[in-house]
């Protein structure tokens, strides 16, 4: 007697379907350079330019000792990673249906987002070495030596990782590559500069370069990740959840 039952594609697991995704990703990230690399170059670019323009003048009014490069480097970091994703590439997924014939497949779902966001833990990684290489070149130390660049770099990167959950929510949500447009500053700098997460990673970055080991700044750099993490991941993974509930 026959067996009848459908046959059924059978799960490869959950590291195989991570490292499936990502490797896909990155493969795409190769083949997609112009959406990568002039977020390098203008941070690089800037990074010179406020040097050469401005070091002088800084230095020459604030008391001696300050490195001004030293207090631009982590800028030029946020820079280069923030808002480096594979949104782009998840809204085409979406648009032209692969990503509704990946969710046919047995393939675990949160892989779908977490693939992604390995792909753009290299990117980020890749995106950090040349800035801090450049600022070595330009004389920046690391007050707290070898073991402190590798924090700064730590942080930085996890920030870049914390961010991506904003530019995926968008792409499931809408998919569509749509920005939100940047609010005007208004008269409240300095409260909104007290809430601003980018103001606590600079400040632990900075110390990290200039002042030594700061405990408190540092923690405060890494909670802000945290917390901009839980907001943006929470957002990427609940938009994931309502595109597969619609399939």
């Amino acid at each position: 007697m026959s067996d009848t039952r459908p046959l059924l594609a059978r799960r490869a697991g959950f590291l195989r379907d991570l490292g499936s995704v990502a490797l896909r990703a990155v493969r795409l990230t190769r083949r997609d350079a112009e959406a990568v690399v002039p977020g390098l170059v203008v941070p690089l670019f800037f990074l010179m330019i406020n040097i050469g323009s401005l070091q002088s003048f800084v230095e020459g009014n604030l008391p001696p000792g300050f490195d001004f490069k030293a207090f631009q480097l982590p800028v030029s970091i946020i820079f280069a990673v923030t808002g480096i994703s594979r949104a782009g590439s998840l809204v085409i997924d979406v648009q032209d249906g692969y990503l509704d014939r990946l969710l046919l497949t047995p393939v675990a779902r949160p892989t779908l987002l977490l693939g992604l966001m390995v792909a753009d833990l290299a990117v980020i990684t890749l995106m950090c070495v040349p800035v801090v290489i450049l600022g070595a070149v330009l004389g920046v130390w690391f007050e707290t030596g070898v073991l402190g660049m590798l924090v700064f770099l730590a942080i930085g990167i996890s920030w870049g990782i914390a961010f991506t959950g904003f530019p995926y929510a968008i792409a499931l949500k809408t998919g569509n590559p749509m920005y939100v447009p940047q609010e005007q500053m208004t008269g409240w700098l300095a409260t909104v500069a007290d809430w601003n997460p980018v103001t606590y990673l600079l400040a632990g970055m900075r110390a990290l370069l200039m002042t030594g080991w700061d405990g408190d700044a540092i923690l405060k750099a890494f909670l802000a990740s945290g917390m901009v993490a839980a907001i943006s991941f929470t957002l990427a993974f609940t938009a994931l959840r309502g595109r597969v509930r619609h399939k």
